[in-house]
């Protein structure tokens, strides 16, 4: 587990290379040009608006050899601006770690998109798919989920990220502190359930990692904009006491609705709610807009929390 840096473009041209080499060997669902990627990953994005283009960003992030072609199995709305996608994925080889993130290849899209595993490793590896929330930006690759992504639609998906939560069984027990803001509860919603998992395989396995405690801090301006809200509450269920969730919206749009206000509170995540947590068997992850990463990660550090317990992702 390390902390995701944001990353220069010099090894760009390379990890291209890379992937042109991959798509070459699959012409018939694939036709990519490397020149094309290129120049749209380094020209076309660097003049817009947005800051910086997924592969840029995370050049000097770990990366997978493997990219797996994928198709779309499943497309429900989360909310009215998310789409979660569910995708069979046929590379046996392909594998991820909860909070990482996949390279998103799409035909005839030349921008690389970056996205968020919000599905647990074990239900990869059980069923061999794995989910994405993806909310409706006018970048390339998410407006084509939106407006063109089908049942059956094919991809392909590389694994990356330095941001992630995979203890081993012979680790000594944690207790986690995940942060999300708006969408970042993508990666976090992934830890969460793979802690679920860990609780129920220690029902049936002596060996396995005990997994400690978990306290979901989760942000959003309202309460449609609350994703996995029903899941949250289903693991809260199956184990009390064990998952934990305080939401808390800014910018309440109606009134909050009965059956979620013992579960609410409006504003933002407070300092005191934070400090009750500090204790040296504690991790702390963090996902959300950069300038919340930035201050809560800075509280933290006042707290004492050491810096080697804090986890975040900075490039999203």
């Amino acid at each position: 587990m390390a902390h995701t840096t944001i990353s220069a473009a010099f090894a760009i041209p390379q990890l291209l290379r890379g992937t042109a080499r991959i798509f070459s060997t699959h012409s018939a669902l694939f036709r990519l040009k490397y020149s094309a990627l290129c120049y749209c990953t380094m020209n076309g994005t660097m003049k817009s608006k947005r800051k910086t283009d997924h592969l840029e960003r995370t050049a000097n992030n770990f990366r997978q050899e493997v990219i797996s072609p994928a198709k779309v199995c499943g497309i429900t709305n989360e909310s009215e601006t998310v789409k979660r996608l569910r995708l069979a994925v046929t590379n046996k080889d392909f594998t991820f770690k909860a909070g990482q993130w996949v390279d998103f290849f799409i035909p005839e899209v030349a921008v690389v998109g970056g996205f968020s595993i919000c599905s647990s490793p074990g239900l990869l590896e059980q069923e061999g798919v794995l989910e994405l929330a993806v909310k409706h930006t006018v970048h390339p690759p998410a407006h084509w989920i939106h407006t063109q992504c089908s049942l059956d639609s094919e991809v392909a998906l590389r694994v990356g990220g330095n941001f992630f939560f995979d203890p081993q069984p012979a680790d000594s027990p944690v207790n986690l502190v995940l942060i999300a803001g708006g969408v970042g509860i993508n990666p976090l919603f992934s830890i969460l359930l793979h802690v679920a998992d860990f609780h129920r395989n220690q029902e049936s396995e002596e060996n396995g990692y005990k997994m400690g405690t978990v306290k979901l801090y989760y942000s959003a301006k309202n309460t449609n904009e609350l994703l996995f809200k029903n899941n949250i509450f289903g693991l809260m269920n199956e184990f009390p006491g064990k998952i934990t969730c305080s939401f808390h919206v800014t910018q309440p749009s109606s009134q909050i609705c009965e059956e979620l206000q013992p579960y609410i509170t409006e504003g933002r995540i407070s300092e005191k709610e934070l400090e009750k947590h500090v204790s040296k068997d504690t991790l702390w992850y963090i996902c959300g807009p950069p300038p919340m990463i930035e201050s809560i990660s800075k509280l933290l550090e006042n707290f004492g929390v050491p810096t080697d317990c804090i986890y975040f992702e900075k490039w999203w």
